[in-house]
């Protein structure tokens, strides 16, 4: 009878301490969350990822399904994101497999253009108009990206991304600069490295949907994980602040505008 008493006592006190630590890490979620919304509201540099975030779809996925080989391509994807490929391999191969020419690109982006995420230019707008640096950091192409920026009024210096190689007497692909950082896996985090230190950034915030950008955090000050387009488990999970509008950050920073501290005026030229 007493050993039933005191296994009940257990009990109980097992469920005190679940129900303790329970709210304890709510606590942590929301300070999480909050400093994290606090340092959106105060940044003084924004980067974004582009697959997926800034655009609503895949560019290399959509560049193979274009060449007739789309099934290929995210097969190798697949095993590239269970961890058992470098980045920089899955890029190498999928591109192999891919083949691009300069007329291949040429005319995918001239019957496929990317596409934006609903948001994003009044999103930029607004950044622009604080005076606070924008920066696109993605794994992707400047032949595709480039041209993202200008319509978003984004400087190229301020683009960091992978560059094809082509032959100068046919155009055929024969590779990529894999001097670049973005080549390679933990890239973001080497571009944000950089630029906290060449630039002195305090409050650098990277938003993106997925892990390598999740990842990019330290050393970026703050992160904001992304699912407008696609919703990836572990970085939903995973970020400190977690959004799926680009309109829910306008709307952070415009109706907490009296929270907000004078940032420094980088260029945005």
């Amino acid at each position: 009878m007493t050993k039933g008493l005191v296994k009940t006592a257990s009990n109980s006190d097992q469920r005190q301490q679940q129900a303790a630590t329970l709210s304890f890490q709510q606590i942590i979620n929301v300070s999480d969350q909050e400093r994290t919304r606090q340092l959106w509201r105060q940044a003084d540099c924004v980067c974004f990822d582009v697959d997926s975030t800034v655009c609503n779809e895949e560019a290399i996925d959509e560049l193979a399904k274009f060449q007739n080989v789309g099934h290929i391509v995210e097969q190798i994807t697949l095993t590239a994101m269970s961890g058992n490929m470098s980045f920089r391999h899955a890029l190498k191969t999928r591109l192999n497999v891919i083949q691009p020419t300069i007329q291949c690109l040429n005319e995918f982006l001239l019957k496929h253009p990317p596409q934006l995420t609903d948001g994003i230019v009044e999103l930029i707008q607004l950044l622009h108009e604080r005076h606070i640096p924008v920066y696109l950091i993605t794994g992707g192409f400047h032949a595709v990206v480039d041209s993202v920026a200008k319509r978003l009024h984004i400087p190229l210096q301020n683009v960091y991304a992978n560059h094809l190689l082509f032959d100068e007497n046919d155009g055929k692909y024969i590779g990529f600069d894999e001097n670049k950082f973005t080549s390679d896996t933990g890239g973001k985090g080497l571009v944000i490295e950089h630029l906290k230190r060449t630039k002195g950034y305090e409050r650098l915030i990277m938003i993106g949907d997925g892990t390598t950008d999740m990842e990019a955090c330290p050393p970026a000050d703050g992160f904001i994980g992304f699912g407008g387009n696609v919703i990836r488990e572990k970085v939903r999970d995973n970020s400190p602040w977690f959004v799926t509008s680009f309109y829910q950050l306008i709307d952070e920073l415009k109706n907490n505008s009296n929270q907000r501290i004078v940032n420094r005026k980088y260029s945005t030229e």
